[in-house]
């Protein structure tokens, strides 16, 4: 028997973000529509609900309309409708105006603050009944005896960062489930060990991935337009190299301004962040932040797969939802309302498991009509039709886009054919001596900054003394394989500075871990070359505390 303290629930959600507080609400809908009632809990690693939440944002109000139907009479944070769209290509000093792909017409969408929507989406949870508990971050799947999922367990907090209990030590808390929902976003730590336990990902392609650096700035009013839409392909990446800008602006004279650099680029001197600020210096870029003040920052990584690389989504116990399972739909660059639909369809799925239980052996079985309710519903055919359209880009920039233009138009999205991510995104840098080194200017202070001033303003926290949560499984290979291979991609990858090759004197180089800088992208544990880094989850609370991102 465990000396932890434990509570128990029929169902406990993993993660406050879109797609978990979709699920919660929508168990406590269908239950009371049917007369009975389920104990749902959600517990968050971040400090607050939408401390850890950052995306774009435009969304699609498809699934908050299913979910929802009155949201607009309950105040929901959506107040900037999305009126004009542009899609840009661009050189080292010009930009060329391009036809919008219908699948980035944005007519009837709203740009918002994602961390705003889940703030007010956990009201309407915790008015439905749900528990809600931010600051606690579940660090480890529970087995039964049958070896069943059986819930989560946080961490134990005032340990020491050699291990050992501090004089403020507490044992973490079991949450202890009938059905336990993973909704923890992008590379989820302990989905990932799941999809190892249960195999959860024989016979789908590798997960490809991109990583999402985002600012948030007050501009100049004079050149704010709310409504306005721009996306951007182009320099500052080479044609080999997947990724794109968005800049949106909201109201109140703030702009949401972000660059996603996809994860199976080749070139391991490439830095994502420093791709990022030299974009704002483009002359089509630079007015509009001259005069302004950054606000905010922040990066997180995102699952570009789609269709062809879902994992199966359920096993004894427990089932995977939004970002976790990868339901992103990458040519619409939205993943807001694919997740809500997955949790909303999981929801239905979970209620009608719990309707038909019959015997205490039945909590070992799978909601089984979770895969089979989202083949049937609007979000798998929106999948469908785009599928094709990430993997194309293997042949570059210009090849991606003519065939995307010709599965579009042509095919309709429903082409005789399936086209395979084939390498997972850690497989695929080159040799640092075979890749073209890249020079980036200085930070001017102006539009484009440094690492360390950037993490600064998304409000990073972890409690100093505790053990640190980005753990090498070997602590030999950042030098023997990453430095010397590949000049030590980590100092580059990530966007806040965490990884750090020191040489002190004649000593050997070693690798320096600051984790307390970490901002959540778990790009390090995507794209180590080795993967040889394993991101956990900190104390409950640490990390970044995100305004309204």
């Amino acid at each position: 028997m465990s000396d932890r303290e434990f509570m128990e629930y029929d169902v406990v959600v993993v993660g406050a973000g879109p797609s978990g507080l979709a699920c919660a609400i929508r168990l406590k809908q269908l239950a009371g529509a049917a007369g009975n009632d389920l104990s749902v809990c959600v517990i968050e690693k971040g400090s607050e609900v939408g401390a850890h939440i950052l995306s774009g944002a435009v969304i699609e109000t498809r699934a908050l309309d299913e979910l929802l139907p009155g949201w607009r009479e309950l105040d929901a944070p959506l107040d900037a409708a999305a009126e004009r769209d542009h899609f840009l290509f661009l050189t080292r000093t010009a930009a060329f105006a391009l036809p919008t792909p219908p699948q980035m017409h944005n007519q009837g969408n709203y740009i918002v603050s994602l961390g705003k929507l889940c703030r007010w989406l956990a009201v309407q949870a915790e008015h439905a009944g749900v528990e809600i508990y931010p600051g606690f971050a579940a660090a480890e799947v529970l087995y039964d005896e049958h070896g069943s999922v059986c819930g989560v367990a946080t961490g134990d907090v005032g340990l020491g960062k050699d291990g050992t209990p501090t004089a403020n030590f507490q044992r973490g808390m079991e949450l202890r489930a009938r059905q336990t929902v993973f909704a923890e976003g992008c590379r989820g730590s302990l989905s990932k060990t799941l999809q190892e336990r249960f195999h959860l990902r024989d016979g789908v392609d590798p997960q490809t991935y991109g990583i999402g650096i985002k600012e948030l700035w007050e501009i100049d009013p004079a050149r704010s337009e709310p409504g306005t839409i721009l996306h951007t392909v182009g320099w500052p990446l080479d044609a080999g190299t997947y990724g794109g800008s968005f800049t949106y602006h909201m109201r109140d004279n703030l702009v949401a301004v972000g660059f996603v650099v996809g994860l199976d680029y080749r070139n391991p001197h490439l830095s994502p962040f420093e791709e990022f600020q030299r974009f704002k210096t483009h002359p089509r870029m630079r007015p509009l932040f001259e005069g302004g003040r950054r606000v905010a920052y922040g990066a997180r990584a995102l699952s570009e797969g789609g269709l062809q690389s879902l994992p199966r989504l359920t096993f004894p116990g427990g089932l995977l939802i939004g970002d976790t399972a990868g339901f992103l739909n990458v040519p619409k660059i939205k993943g807001t309302h694919t997740a809500m639909k997955s949790g909303i369809e999981a929801a239905a799925a979970l209620h009608a498991w719990f309707a038909g239980e019959r015997s205490a052996q039945a909590h070992a079985a799978e909601a089984g009509s979770y895969r089979s309710r989202l083949e049937g519903s609007w979000l798998w055919d929106e999948l469908y039709r785009v599928r094709n359209v990430r993997p194309a880009f293997r042949w570059g920039l210009y090849g991606g886009i003519a065939y995307s233009a010709l599965d579009t138009w042509l095919f309709r999205g429903r082409a005789p054919w399936t086209l395979h991510h084939r390498h997972a995104d850690h497989e695929q840098l080159l040799p640092a001596d075979r890749a073209p080194r890249i020079e980036y200017p200085k930070p001017d202070g102006v539009v484009s900054f440094d690492r360390l001033s950037s993490v600064y303003i998304s409000n990073t926290n972890h409690e100093e003394n505790q053990p640190a949560h980005l753990r090498l499984r070997d602590p030999a290979v950042p030098i023997t394989l990453n430095l010397a291979r590949y000049d030590a991609p980590e100092q580059r990858y990530c966007p806040a500075g965490v990884y750090e090759i020191v040489h002190d004197g004649n000593a050997a180089p070693r690798l320096q871990i600051n984790a307390q800088n970490c901002v959540h992208c778990k790009t390090c544990d995507i794209k180590d070359p080795g993967q040889n880094i394993d991101w956990t989850v900190p104390e409950g609370g640490g990390g970044p505390n995100y305004p309204n991102m």
